[in-house]
């Protein structure tokens, strides 16, 4: 049953992109201070407590935290790996860990890539985020490791490949797997008057107006971190009837009126963020929900982990529940993997490999549910019990869901695609442009880049 539900959920097709440009610091420190641009090194350390002798093969990871000071029990649950890793293959192989912030990390990673500088193993998104790095043969595919190893390739989830498949080939292994779901605070709504969870749009701003009148500020988002507002917009969109597949073919345009409804939705929407939502960083916004300043928090299930991780307070008051649709129905959700991927130039692919293998063992896996409230890429049991609470609704909610879709800057033609779209969304939410002048804008983009190539 978990085997068809994922494959239905995570089936998608690849958008091709060019390498984006890197001019930018290759200082990726595990303390994320920036040094100065066209820097052709970059600093690496290791998080374990097990060091290298000297004797070991060395490889590099990179990664979007930092390992050593996160609070995140996701990425407390990878340094636990890679300490695991080091002291189990101690004198053999050795990884050391480059790190960076979420917001940098993949411009960061470019210039790397442009300097020579290849990590051997890359954290990735799914979608043109990868794409980048297959198109121009900075990965490898991994299918001779994996048939090789019959029993590490079937113990995937079904469906688990779809998204870093590109014709025969895979290029990565999934570590974890995540919904973009509405995290709720169950005491604020009880003391705004709502009883129950809002299922259709009319219903959600309702609620907001009620906590609002309740003197309690709705919803927690970042705009300065742009594909978090991208998130929500991407749900208006979907939920007005919006199709990335036509928009990237060009049988949908950006300025139909289904776009542009999606585009005021989002809008309305925004009028019950925090007063600081467009200075305030994506850690900001989570801070909100889980210091109990905002009753909602519209976010990715990763924040589980970042949100138990902060507060010793917040599982126990925290539900969640589908993003509305417009007449209640149950709509698509947006899903995604995180994905580790190989460098097509790494002098040791075994070490890489034992580390890929380290990852999605059933050691690693459990502790991806029962720490960190991430659904599992394997079919490992884990205790239910253990996992935080918030895991159980989630897995409850994608129970019932009977379609997906991927998060806009992961659906659209290029990163450069993503980007526009993610950009424009946030000047129609400052009023920097009309819904119709950032339609428009991300029109002209995709005519000039997409469409007519």
């Amino acid at each position: 049953m978990k085997k068809k539900l994922l494959s239905l959920i995570l089936a998608g097709t690849m958008a091709a992109s060019l390498m984006a440009g890197c001019g930018v610091s290759t200082d990726t420190g595990s303390g994320g201070s920036s040094d100065s641009a066209g820097s052709d090194t970059a600093s690496t350390g290791s998080s374990a407590a097990s060091e290298a002798t000297g004797d070991e093969e060395e490889i590099t990871w990179a990664f979007w935290d930092d390992l050593n000071a996160s609070q995140d029990l996701m990425t407390q649950t990878y340094k636990d790996t890679v300490d695991r890793f080091n002291e189990t293959y101690k004198g053999k192989y050795h990884l050391n860990v480059v790190t960076t912030n979420l917001e940098e990390y993949d411009s960061k990673v470019n210039a790397l890539v442009a300097a020579g500088n290849t990590p051997d193993l890359l954290i990735c998104n799914p979608g043109p985020n990868a794409d980048v790095y297959v198109n121009s043969n900075v990965v490898q595919p991994i299918n001779k490791y994996l048939d090789e190893d019959p029993d590490w390739k079937n113990s995937f989830s079904g469906g688990m490949f779809d998204r870093i498949t590109y014709g025969d080939d895979i290029y990565g292994v999934p570590t974890n797997f995540a919904a973009a779901l509405c995290f709720y605070n169950t005491e604020l709504f009880e003391k705004a008057g709502i009883t129950e969870v809002p299922k259709d749009m009319d219903g959600f701003l309702a609620a907001c107006d009620k906590l609002k009148a309740a003197g309690i500020t709705p919803i927690s988002c970042s705009a300065s971190t742009a594909w978090c507002l991208s998130m929500i917009a991407g749900y208006c969109m979907n939920r007005e009837g919006v199709d990335t597949k036509a928009l990237n073919s060009g049988d949908m345009h950006w300025t139909d009126a289904k776009v542009k409804a999606g585009a005021n939705d989002l809008v309305t929407i925004s009028k019950y963020f925090q007063d600081t939502y467009l200075g305030d960083s994506n850690d900001d916004a989570t801070a909100h929900f889980y210091n109990e300043e905002a009753a909602m928090l519209i976010q990715g299930s990763w924040v589980i982990a970042q949100m138990n991780g902060n507060s010793d307070t917040i599982e126990d008051k925290c539900g969640v529940f589908s993003f509305p649709t417009l007449d209640g129905s149950n709509g698509p959700m947006i899903v995604k993997t995180d994905n580790v991927l190989m460098s097509s130039t790494t002098k040791y692919p075994d070490a890489c490999v034992a580390f890929m293998k380290m990852l999605t063992d059933d050691t690693a896996q459990k502790a991806t549910a029962e720490k960190a409230g991430k659904i599992p890429v394997t079919d490992v049991e884990y205790d239910k019990n253990a996992a935080p609470k918030q895991l159980s609704y989630v897995s409850d909610i994608l129970a019932t869901m009977t379609d997906s879709f991927g998060f806009y800057n992961e659906s659209l033609a290029s990163v450069e695609a993503g980007d526009t779209f993610d950009n424009n969304m946030v000047s129609i939410v400052m009023g920097e442009e009309s819904v119709d002048d950032g339609c428009q804008a991300i029109e002209t983009f995709y005519a000039d880049n997409v469409w007519n190539k």
